[in-house]
């Protein structure tokens, strides 16, 4: 039979190796002379256990335990590791510091927030143990705030997938093998409406952005503008780009992956008033943020990117002029524009357009011709012009006022 007990104690009376009799290692001699240590030894398939006890009957458990583990096939030496390589909390340390250099700070955290919370719950307990049970209860649960159940649906449908993409990490690095996955429950959840705009009023508002802001930073306006029509850029997207992102030439947005919400590339075509709307501006160095502040406003360091609440700060200044309540900028610009192009195209092209459930971005984008998803943005523009009396701005009034700095590319 496979592993063995034995010790490292010697017969006091006669120097002799004990031996074990099945009940318990004694003098083959002095029968009355017994071992008070013992250690378990075992070999199989390479992988080795060593493990001390003080009793011949723990001894004797342990090792019964491991060869019908062996017997049915489930034997892993991991198991019986005293740095506990197999633990949830240090394997969940471990993920947490590669997301960390992998995903961005705000997703991060969130993840972060997650596995904290699950720690707390099943500490360094042997990630085989945890099953579609344990995780159920801490989903929906919350005792002594061991769970995430007193958290919205949306923030445990999101702390399910943080451990559903764990789990997974752990059968790529083979620490589980993929039968070993365990089941996850379904966690349903609605996402809550956003307040919108139909098309007058998103003009209006726009407009008063451009009154507001324009003698101070015309950027700000055509800031806000493009997130009405480019409803495939978010917000936090729109603001990292560079000048060299904006290439006019081929008339295209480029957006690099460590810059999206996907992590993956995105290329989103521009329509020919903006391009020439950005040939109309003074142009820098590539690297320089399009979006920055320029000198005599609010204290700002000239060149500096605009902060992740400054779009939305101007919005909110301008719905408060027009007294229009509870829009944000994410609502009023991208939300209301896909509702109104509802009326001219199918949800297809929509979504095509706002570029989601893309799995390899390039590949993906190229199957839709650019005119096409141009032709989209464009008919936003349109509705949007014909919607204000002053929604649309000639680029020659858009040029700048000497606010800026010099051309130094």
């Amino acid at each position: 039979m496979k592993g063995s007990i034995s010790t490292d104690e010697k017969c006091p009376l006669c120097g002799s190796n004990f031996v074990d009799n099945s009940r318990n290692l004694v003098c083959p001699k002095h029968k009355k002379q017994v071992a008070t240590h013992f250690r378990v030894r075992l070999n199989h398939n390479g992988q080795s256990i060593h493990a001390r006890f003080g009793s011949y009957e723990e001894a004797s458990r342990f090792l019964t335990g491991i060869r019908y583990k062996i017997d049915e096939g489930s034997f892993d030496a991991r198991d019986y590791k005293t740095d506990n390589p197999l633990g949830f909390a240090n394997l969940a340390e471990k993920w947490l510091e590669i997301k960390k250099e992998t995903v961005k700070e705000r997703s991060w955290n969130n993840l972060n927030n997650y596995l904290r919370r699950a720690i707390e719950a099943w500490g360094n307990r042997n990630v085989k143990e945890i099953g579609f049970a344990e995780i159920e209860d801490f989903l929906f649960y919350n005792k002594e705030k061991t769970g995430v159940g007193d958290l919205s649906s949306k923030s445990r449908s999101n702390a399910r997938s943080a451990l559903h993409d764990f789990s997974q990490w752990l059968v790529k690095r083979k620490v589980l093998h993929l039968s070993q996955m365990p089941e996850f429950p379904e966690v349903s959840f609605e996402l809550a409406f956003r307040n919108t705009v139909g098309k007058e009023e998103q003009a209006m508002i726009l407009e008063e952005v451009r009154r507001i802001a324009q003698d101070i930073n015309p950027r700000i306006w055509i800031g806000i503008k493009w997130l009405s029509t480019y409803f495939s850029i978010r917000p936090g997207e729109l603001i990292q780009l560079t000048e060299g992102q904006i290439d006019v030439d081929n008339g295209l947005f480029i957006l690099h992956p460590d810059d999206t919400k996907e992590k993956k590339p995105k290329l989103v075509p521009m329509i020919e008033e903006d391009i020439e709307l950005v040939r109309s501006l003074p142009r820098s160095f590539p690297e320089l943020p399009f979006f920055r502040h320029f000198e005599g406003h609010g204290g700002a360091t000239p060149g500096s990117a605009f902060g992740p609440r400054y779009l939305w700060k101007w919005w909110k200044k301008a719905c408060d002029n027009l007294g229009i309540k509870g829009v944000d900028l994410y609502g009023g610009t991208r939300h209301s524009t896909v509702i109104a192009l509802g009326e001219f195209f199918t949800p297809e092209e929509l979504r095509q357009a706002s570029m989601h459930s893309t799995n390899k971005a390039f590949e993906r984008y190229f199957r839709v011709k650019p005119q096409s998803i141009r032709k989209v943005y464009q008919k936003g523009r349109d509705t949007q012009n014909a919607a204000g009396e002053k929604g649309k701005a000639s680029p020659e009034s858009l040029k700048f006022k000497g606010k800026g700095p010099k051309n130094n590319a």
